[in-house]
């Protein structure tokens, strides 16, 4: 009698019995590839996390920022150090201080520069005013002068308070001075001192400025060197920071906070919350999965017999990423989570088979060629088409994610391999009961509540496609790479921090001109554009109108005398505790009677509050012994003087400013700004936040149609995204392509694979919709659902057109079928493997776990309630049509 059945499928069963009958030596064996791969995997398998590299090189946008990168090579993979601190001068000290300390530190090898630090800018400084403001600044330095002569002589609490006095007489008697600040920051000052905390007074505030800030910032650069060949290529650096910080007290002694963002600190945090939530979501996929598998199978063998066919396949698929690719990236890191959902599949459908046919009694290796016939093609059909939705990645200019497709694409070709080797073999020693069965499951269910009207369903389904339709318009993509990340992170906090600062956001236009003319035409144009709120090239660090403001500047210094420039006192409070008290109760005593004689006086409030402040410290000073209250009036001291002569020496360099050109300009800031190369750069700054998608585009834009050859992070992402968009509607394209030549070189039918299609495509544009209802934008990571739900999606339905199709089953019969439940166990643990995903602190990792979650969902919904009801809808036809035909 022939065989019945072909070449590949005597194959197919033949591997199966071999598997079955030497189970021991087919697992021993299987154990070891395992041991070996692992071993290879954890020596050679690296994390590679420059994300720039993700996307082809020929893209223009990638031109454009190599071109960048090469002439101003200091700008790419940096960290900014953001300092603030209470007063301009505890900012300034901080910043100088780490930046030497990081400057001698081995560890910190790379560029740093600290602008303001540089020794051309505060000698030049005032330079970069306007002349009305070097006019304000002449003024009052003018009205102090008295106090700055008395104090710069003789820096101590007594002369200070002395000072004070003598001036509030002087107002007394109705002479116009400006008081109003320095009473109202001395106030401030010593109730700090009264709280415990510390807020000195600032010379340079009371000097240069109007308006009083709560807190001073200042900014450091880094340009460390990386390597990426490591787990966390700045970690040691960001270490080094961290440990300086420490070390010098910053906190302690200036009061000052740092924080860490820019490029490489962004990266380091979304490499950490990426590597922690895929490890979580493995985990959590793994336990899920384990109880959904004891649901479906009802045996702790079983469950075993999966896990352990699931964790021999990962660690093969783990080697061959190893071999094939040599590392992770950002995204392909998930491959294991993915695995875990997707792994399961194959032995459920083929465990849930053999213990339907096991209730026969028939031999075990009988059951399981039975449920290995009947199951087979459609597992390979499955195994190719999921291939086939990750390999549609690979052609993409997106390399980041065509390195998940191969990874994972393989994989699934392993998972099958591995599924149809090590479960036969772990039958013959933990078989499938078929006890195991549920009598009533939730596809019987639906086969009793959701088959009675399947015309209306049918309906239904069409109308909720169009209504679905209506939505696809609405569909966005989040080119902003911050979305993507744990939003309480340190680096993103602070990087949206400076972002809605317009003059200091950290995200701009980077332009390479040609020459210095160009460079300052493109400065003339762009600053026109209403999208631009500022735009610097070189040129603009030669400051304009220098003749008039060096004239101020003369005026000052000759204002201020010959002795302003002498070296300045450091001088102890020595004066008795008398002669502090007595003078304290003085100026308390005549801004008592300024307030009741002036009361109308603008500077009444200040003074009010100054001498209500100074009335508590006298109390405070009486409950002293004389010791503690020598250390009160000393640290008072330190609080109101201890900043004047930095302040007092920053101004003495600014009043030496002489002219300034382009050839006098510092050879640190020269190479910022004119490349070895000959090019120039233009830096234009966004006049809104476009930490806002709508507003990024506009900036990029608008600044493109007059600068091309626009680089920068806001070109970056914009492009990056339309080039990501552009890569996955051709892997869709790829994928549904694949999967019907692959359909019908296998169920060689036209109809069934369009029966296989349809609810796949109604799920895709459902899970669409769902991006619009819930707002739930696609992005650099969760883009991939569309093309692998493809892949996925298409198992179910093959698996139950199969089924309908070899055993002539439709509505009730099918879903009371084994097949049905396998589907619907197999879509639970896929739906359990990808929603431990959204658990992840990596907002881009939980996005594409949620929204592949929410596919595989509607895959589910149209698999039992579109194609059960289509099938019977068709079938009726079909004996209606038949029927009329015999008739006739």
């Amino acid at each position: 009698m022939p065989n019945p059945y072909s070449t590949s499928q005597r194959l197919f069963l033949g591997w199966i019995e071999f598997s079955y009958r030497h189970a021991a030596w087919i697992l021993l064996t299987l154990l070891l590839l395992a041991v070996i791969a692992t071993g290879y995997t954890a020596r050679n398998l690296g994390i590679y996390t420059d994300t720039a590299d993700m996307l082809s090189e020929d893209l223009p946008f990638r031109v454009n920022l190599a071109r960048f990168n090469e002439s101003f090579p200091q700008y790419d993979e940096t960290l900014l150090l953001v300092l603030d601190a209470p007063t301009p001068e505890q900012a300034h000290q901080a910043a100088t201080r780490l930046t030497a300390f990081l400057q001698a530190a081995p560890a910190s090898s790379g560029e740093i520069y600290h602008l303001s630090g540089e020794e051309f800018f505060q000698i030049n400084g005032l330079l970069y005013n306007d002349p009305d403001e070097l006019a304000q600044l002449a003024d009052r330095l003018s009205a102090a002068q008295p106090l700055i002569a008395r104090i710069s002589r003789d820096p101590t609490l007594h002369a200070f308070l002395e000072v004070l006095n003598e001036a509030i007489e002087a107002l007394r008697t109705g002479r116009e001075l400006e008081l109003a600040a320095i009473l109202r920051d001395v106030a401030t000052t010593l109730k700090a001192n009264e709280s415990g905390t510390r807020h000195p007074l600032s010379w340079q505030a009371l000097f240069q400025e109007d308006d009083r800030k709560t807190s001073y910032r200042e900014f450091i650069t880094l340009k460390p060197e990386l390597d990426f060949e490591q787990l966390f290529p700045a970690e040691q650096i960001i270490s080094t920071i961290r440990d300086a910080v420490r070390e010098l007290d910053l906190e302690g002694q200036y009061a000052t906070q740092l924080r860490i963002t820019g490029e490489v600190a962004l990266s380091h945090e979304e490499l950490n919350s990426a590597m922690l939530g895929a490890q979580d979501a493995g985990v959590i996929a793994l336990i899920c999965v384990a109880v959904i598998l004891f649901v479906a199978l009802r045996s702790i063998g079983s469950v075993i017999t999966v896990l352990v066919s699931l964790m021999l396949g990962l660690m093969l698929t783990a080697a061959f990423a190893t071999v094939a690719v040599g590392h992770l990236n950002l995204i392909s890191i998930a491959f294991a989570v993915l695995y875990i959902g997707l792994g399961v599949d194959y032995a459920i459908h083929l465990l849930l088979r053999y213990a339907e046919l096991a209730k026969d009694h028939r031999p075990g290796t009988e059951i399981l060629l039975i449920a290995g016939r009947d199951t087979g093609r459609s597992l390979i059909i499955c195994a190719l088409t999921t291939a086939i939705g990750f390999y549609a990645f690979t052609p993409t200019d997106y390399s980041g994610i065509a390195e998940l497709g191969v990874i994972s694409g393989t994989g699934m070709l392993i998972s099958l391999v591995v599924t149809l080797t090590a479960v036969p073999a772990l039958q013959r020693f933990l078989p499938v009961k078929a006890e195991a069965l549920h009598k009533r499951t939730i596809t019987s269910w639906l086969a009793t509540h959701w088959l009675r009207k399947p015309r209306a369903v049918l309906l239904v389904t069409l109308l909720t496609a169009l209504a679905s339709a209506t939505t696809l318009p609405y569909v966005q993509f989040d080119h902003n790479l911050l979305n993507m990340q744990n939003p309480q992170g340190e680096a993103v906090r602070t990087f949206r921090e400076l972002l809605a600062d317009k003059d200091h956001t950290p995200w701009f236009g980077a332009i390479p001109a040609h020459s210095l003319q160009k460079a300052e035409q493109l400065t003339r144009e762009l600053a026109q554009l209403p999208e631009v709120n500022k735009v610097i090239s070189i040129s603009d660090f030669v400051p304009t109108q220098q003749t008039e403001k060096l004239a101020l500047i003369d005026d000052i210094a000759l204002t201020l005398g010959p002795d302003f420039f002498a070296e300045i006192p450091q001088r102890a409070n020595a004066h008795p505790i008398e002669q502090q008290q007595a003078i304290l109760e003085t100026l308390q005593q005549s801004l008592e009677r300024f307030v009741a004689e002036r009361p109308e006086h603008p500077t009444s409030s200040a003074a009010y509050e100054l001498s209500t402040t100074i009335g508590a410290l006298r109390s405070r000073l009486a409950a002293l012994n004389p010791p503690q209250s020598m250390a009160l009036l000393e640290a008072i001291n330190q609080d109101l003087l201890g900043l004047l002569p930095d302040s007092l020496e920053r101004l003495q360099k600014a009043l030496t400013a002489e002219a300034v050109d382009i050839q006098t300009l510092p050879e640190s800031l020269r190479v910022r700004w004119q490349s070895a190369t000959g090019d120039y750069l233009v830096l234009a700054y966004p006049a809104s936040n476009i930490d806002d998608n709508e507003a990024l585009r506009r900036f990029v834009r608008t600044v493109q149609q007059h600068a091309p050859q626009l680089s920068g992070t806001p070109a970056i992402i914009l492009e990056a995204g339309d080039a990501v968009v552009n890569a996955f509607i051709q892997a869709f394209a790829l994928a549904l392509i694949g999967a019907v030549l692959t359909l019908l070189w296998l169920l060689r039918s036209v109809a069934s694979t369009v029966l296989v299609l349809i609810p796949l495509l109604l799920a895709a544009l459902f899970t669409v919709t769902a991006t619009v209802v819930f707002h739930i934008p696609f992005n650099f990571a969760n883009i991939i659902a569309l093309p692998l739900l493809l892949g996925i999606g298409i198992d179910s339905s093959i698996h139950m057109v199969t089924r309908s199709r070899h055993h002539r089953l439709t509505g009730h019969g099918l879903l009371h079928t084994s097949t049905a439940r396998a589907i619907f166990y197999s879509a639970m643990s896929t739906m359990a493997g990808f929603g431990s995903l959204s658990f992840s602190t990596h907002l881009g990792t939980a996005s594409m776990g949620l929204l592949l979650a929410i596919g595989v969902f509607f895959i589910l919904v149209c698999v039992f309630l579109v194609l059960p009801n289509l099938l019977q809808v068709l079938d009726r036809t079909s004996m209606t049509i038949n029927k009329r035909e015999s008739g006739a």
